[in-house]
């Protein structure tokens, strides 16, 4: 019977025996996890193939009558390259021969191969489409073959990817990628080919993890994320740096806690090791789906990618541009297949909550910018949304349109692609001439009815103002409106629930766009009426108010009053609101900031209001019937006023307090019908953290209570005006 250091050293010995080169055991030549039986193989691209064994192994790998050799490096890892192949039907074997194993995938297919990526929206299965049931039961295409690859996020790049390719039928459709899959029949009936999709998608995800550093590292605008990317890059000059200073800190520390062992003298905490260093551990920060779920398939030949994502990005406006231009120039960088095509699907209406009606247009907007890049395209799809369901269930018409693009661009078929776009606009005095590209045989109507969701606006409207708009010839709309006198610019579908009927003549639909020049906002309102009574930078507000401007010595009488707030910062833009009403008071010294100096105290409706705006946060025009809250006190949210909706979220019948006294303050005005907070400033004496704001706030209180939101603002001034009689 052996001892148990008998024991002990058999264990070491074998262990010794199994980590020791040249011991006799090797690794068996592998191929990475996603090649599998039933893969399709890029056409006409040299084939890559790569894997990894012993260091200094011979392998040798052979695609029907092609072959090739390669010596692993001193890792381990070793690639082929074989001749570029024609698309065929006819299945073949991948066969890697290492220095003491055989490899033999069976089903290979050539043909096309598209990556398919992106949230939710890509993630959606055939099972979960319009006419689910036909559509599997139909799925009969063996030359369709499809690969998901498994969720994993990391934080650093996974050079192996798990998973295994299948052949489309009944039994496995119901669980690919519906946009993938009806683009990939469109195609595999036209060009009469094999189809492989890979389908590398997470619903929910942001744009910023699926891209790689370098993609980052390339975009002025995202260089506070790349610094960050590297920053937590073990061996970067950054990454080294950092960690020394917090090695120094910590030995300094331990020289202080050594010094005091023994001692009655209390010593600090020790250094907290840096946020910066410390590896994302979340799928959706910056790299982490690029590393676990892209890079171990870079350089794999594809055709190209179809992307469909933005949700989860869908209030970054114009930013969300530059992050998709960091995605795709860094995926074609380390692809290395030059400018390869890259189409992508724009996010359909949808009702986002209480957000800005126009935040969708703005990203709208920044999504089409993105086709300004090389070989990127764009599905328009406002004709197909759902507005209670983000995920629209017809995935057919979006997949054709993603097989269009590629037919047109990619395989030379004359097919109309892409929909019409705005190209030109010619003022004509009392309307506006929108030209479109691309009309596709002639514009028109899905309905049969005028184009709709054209808005106009002039020197003297109030705002945009629906417009009527007429189809002339193929490819020009005209747009009038009897409340905009001489037109100097258009929006078309400006809101996040707009479902315009305009399209092409194939009936592929017109996207949201904008084209002229707005007129300034004061050229819009007619504060020329009226006389100004008080002016304040809000900047110097405190719990005295000392205007920079006080003309109301000079004001006797008056019938109605304006307040004009004009509003700048990064986060909400340009704002301006210019709001008139019925006098609710004769006394010019409580119409400013309803200080406990001016006696200022306001509880009730108010008539006549109207509401000029440049804000798509808030309803402009002529409303009627408004109220206010002006006083000095703090306040409750018990509707003491009875105005009509108020409750405990928009609480614009606040019970103010009995007692007078300077206290949180408030100054708002609503229109209560709308539920919107006109605009409120609140808390003036805390000085530049007010509570400032246009439109319902997106925090807890939409009146703008406790948002201490002044410091947000890079410029704000309130001006005072009286109609005299």
């Amino acid at each position: 019977m052996k001892t148990l250091a008998q024991v002990l050293l058999i264990v070491f010995v074998a262990a010794v025996a199994v980590f020791t080169p040249g011991s006799g055991l090797r690794a068996d030549v592998r191929l990475p996890g996603f090649f599998s039986d039933h893969m399709v193989l890029q056409q006409q691209m040299e084939i890559k193939v790569w894997g990894w064994t012993d260091p200094d192994d011979e392998v040798t790998v052979s695609i029907g009558d092609n072959s090739a050799k390669a010596t692993a490096d001193a890792s381990g890892k070793w690639q082929v390259e074989l001749p570029a192949m024609k698309a065929s039907k006819t299945p073949v074997s991948l066969v890697v021969k290492g220095g003491h194993n055989e490899l033999k995938l069976n089903d290979i297919l050539i043909g096309e191969v598209w990556l398919c990526s992106g949230q939710s929206n890509m993630e959606w299965t055939v099972a979960n489409s319009l006419n689910s049931k036909e559509e599997i039961a139909a799925a009969n295409h063996p030359l369709i073959r499809h690969v998901k690859i498994p969720r994993r996020p990391s934080p650093n790049p996974i050079d192996d990817l798990e998973s295994t390719w299948e052949v489309c039928s009944p039994e496995t459709a119901g669980k690919f990628t519906a946009c993938g899959y009806f683009m990939a029949r469109k195609l595999a009936a036209e060009l009469d080919v094999p189809v492989g999709l890979i389908n590398s998608s997470w619903g929910g995800t942001r744009v910023e993890p699926w891209t790689p550093p370098v993609g980052f590292q390339k975009v002025e605008a995202l260089k506070e994320i790349h610094q960050s990317v590297v920053g937590r890059t073990p061996g970067s000059a950054t990454y080294d740096a950092e960690l020394k200073k917090y090695i120094v800190s910590s030995e300094q520390w331990l020289v202080m806690a050594n010094l005091a062992v023994g001692t009655s003298k209390p010593i600090s905490n020790p250094p907290l090791y840096p946020e910066s260093l410390k590896p994302f551990t979340k799928h959706q920060e910056p790299t982490m789906l690029y590393n676990g779920m892209i890079h171990g398939m870079v350089g794999f030949p594809i055709r190209g990618a179809i992307w469909y994502q933005g949700e989860s990005n869908h209030t970054e406006g114009m930013l969300y541009y530059e992050k998709k231009k960091a995605l795709i120039n860094g995926w074609r960088e380390l692809w290395g297949q030059g400018d390869f095509p890259f189409y992508f699907v724009q996010i359909a209406p949808f009702q986002y909550g209480n957000e800005d009606p126009a935040i969708l247009a703005k990203f709208w907007e920044a999504q089409a910018k993105v086709t300004t890049l090389p070989n990127v395209e764009m599905v328009v799809i406002n004709d197909i949304a759902t507005l209670r369901d983000i995920h629209p269930p017809n995935k057919q018409d979006v997949g054709l349109r993603l097989a269009n693009l590629a037919l047109k661009f990619d395989y030379g078929k004359d097919v109309v692609a892409r929909s019409p776009e705005f190209e030109t606009l010619e003022l004509g005095g009392s309307f506006l001439k929108v030209n479109f590209k691309n009309p596709g045989g002639g514009l028109k109507t899905r309905d049969g009815a005028a184009p709709s969701h054209f808005e106009i606006i002039g020197k003297g409207s109030n705002g945009f103002q629906k417009a009527t708009a007429t189809i002339e010839g193929t490819s020009t709309v005209v747009l009038k409106s009897e409340r905009v006198a001489n037109p100097t610019a258009f929006r078309f579908a400006w809101d996040k629930l707009a479902e315009p009927n305009l399209s092409g003549g194939t009936g592929l639909p017109v996207g949201a766009c904008r084209g002229g020049e707005v007129p300034d906002f004061l050229d819009l309102i007619p504060v020329g009426e009226y006389d100004l009574v008080y002016e304040l930078n809000l900047a110097k507000l405190a719990g005295k108010i000392n205007y920079d401007r006080d003309e109301s010595d000079s004001i006797e009488s008056f019938d109605r009053i304006g307040y004009l707030l004009e509003l700048q910062s990064s986060e909400y833009g340009d704002q301006k609101v210019f709001v008139t009403m019925d006098a609710f008071t004769d006394d010019v010294e409580k119409i400013g900031i309803p200080t406990l100096e001016s006696k200022s105290l306001f509880q009730q409706k108010i008539g006549g209001m109207e509401v000029f705006t440049n804000s798509d946060r808030i309803s402009g025009g002529k409303i009627g019937e408004g109220n206010i809250e002006f006083w000095s006190h703090d306040y409750g949210g018990n509707n003491a006023a009875n105005i009509p909706g108020a409750n405990a979220k928009y609480d614009f019948g606040d019970q103010y307090a009995t007692k007078e006294y300077a206290g949180y303050g408030s100054m708002q005005v609503h229109n209560f019908k709308a539920k919107q907070t006109v605009f409120a400033i609140n808390h003036w004496k805390n000085g530049s953290d007010a509570d400032i704001g246009i439109g319902n706030y997106d925090g807890e209180n939409p009146d703008w209570t406790f948002s201490a939101s002044g410091k947000k603002y890079s410029a704000k001034t309130l001006k005072v005006y009286v109609r005299k009689k």
